[in-house]
């Protein structure tokens, strides 16, 4: 029986979105936008060939095989993000105080938090789209990082360190994280 000396994954794209490599820069693009992420690492090579992402080393160690598994997961995001975006969902509740929340430009502001006078504000990531539809908060992007981010930080800025959560439920709060229904 042969021991294997290299590792190779192939990923297979889809017709309605195109991948290209410029030395270790990955680009994809698709219909709801494009991806780039940087694939430099010493042992492992990537490489283009009849739509399919092939990435491989020469070195078969624990190290390299969780590397690749790593790489083909991104690979993977980044073709589902470019033809289907990630979205994530928030829920306002507000109990004690009606909250404002509003987008200006590239900023959320939460207004009138637990009758705060000074409104909390956040500085939206580049490549994520906020809306606010009455009480929930849609988070749009192509890639799965940013849009998550971008989720973690809205649910942040409303947190109440030291308070009881079963009693000051106010807040803002993820519900859904790409399809996937939260508790």
């Amino acid at each position: 029986m042969k021991k294997e000396k290299n590792i190779r994954k192939e990923i297979s794209v889809p017709e309605s979105v195109s991948a290209s490599l410029n030395g270790q820069l990955l680009s994809v693009k698709g219909a709801k936008g494009n991806a780039n992420r940087a694939l430099k690492h010493h042992n492992i090579s990537v490489k283009i060939d009849d739509k399919k992402i092939i990435i491989e080393s020469q070195k078969m160690t624990k190290e390299s095989k969780k590397l690749i598994g790593s790489l083909t997961a991104h690979v993977k995001n980044m073709i589902k993000g470019c033809s289907q975006s990630y979205i994530y969902t928030l829920k306002i509740c507000s109990g004690h105080f009606p909250m404002n929340v509003s987008i200006s430009g590239r900023k959320f502001v939460v207004k009138n938090f637990l009758g705060e006078k000074v409104p909390r504000t956040l500085q939206l990531k580049e490549g994520a789209e906020v809306k606010v539809e009455g009480d929930i908060i849609h988070v749009t992007s192509v890639s799965k990082e940013t849009a998550g981010q971008v989720s973690a930080d809205i649910e942040q800025l409303t947190r109440r360190p030291g308070y009881d959560s079963r009693i000051f439920q106010d807040g803002i709060y993820l519900v859904n994280r790409d399809g996937k229904e939260l508790k």
